[in-house]
């Protein structure tokens, strides 16, 4: 089993990566492999629907996007980080996400992966980036993985994040969660397969 961990911040280092490291400890020790992509630094631009996509099964920008598709398609669970800024995703992330997710939506069936999100704050907004980003997961027939609070640690500093116990506790119980999911949707894949999505009907008043 695979999971791709993508972080958006650009502290390569910083909070959101001490978050997502305490879920991928987990996953690793009970043998699921773990891929890293990291966002935050890059120069991604947004999405300028020009539906290049539907026809290339590409973004018409060959960036990041482009060369991480294939590590979507291979994974069985994905787990996005964020720091909070504005009560929101970061811009790079956001840009990543909304290319990666629309130039992969027919070339790659994403039905059933496991979806998890960790947000990053000092104090505050978190909620509000945490719903943000599990939009792009329930528009792809993914499920979404909890805890037992939502998936976030608080702190200025990495340091910081190791005192948040509870938020560490959080990712720890959110890592045995997507556990618990793996094994299942892998044993129910194994035995009849993956449910037929309908895709006849798109409302667009044409």
């Amino acid at each position: 089993m695979k999971a791709l961990f993508i972080n958006g911040s650009p502290h390569v280092n910083g909070c959101t990566k001490r978050g997502m490291e305490e879920v991928a400890k987990i996953l690793t020790e009970n043998g699921v492999e773990i891929e890293w992509i990291e966002v935050g630094t890059k120069d991604i631009r947004g999405c300028i629907s020009c539906n290049y996509c539907r026809s290339h099964n590409k973004c018409v920008f060959n960036d990041i996007v482009n060369e991480s598709a294939h590590l979507l398609e291979e994974c069985d669970a994905v787990v996005i980080g964020t720091p909070v800024y504005y009560a929101g995703p970061n811009g790079q992330l956001h840009s990543f996400l909304d290319r990666f997710f629309y130039s992969t939506m027919t070339a790659i069936n994403k039905t059933m992966k496991i979806g998890a999100t960790v947000v990053s704050s000092r104090r505050a907004g978190s909620t509000s980036a945490f719903d943000d980003i599990n939009k792009y997961f329930t528009i792809s027939a993914m499920p979404i993985a909890s805890s037992t609070y939502w998936n976030e640690v608080h702190g200025f500093t990495p340091k910081d994040v190791e005192n948040d116990l509870e938020g560490l506790q959080t990712m720890r119980n959110l890592a045995k969660n997507i556990l618990f999911l793996l094994k299942a949707i892998e044993a129910q894949k194994a035995k009849e397969g993956l449910p037929m999505q309908e895709r006849q009907y798109f409302t667009n008043f044409i």
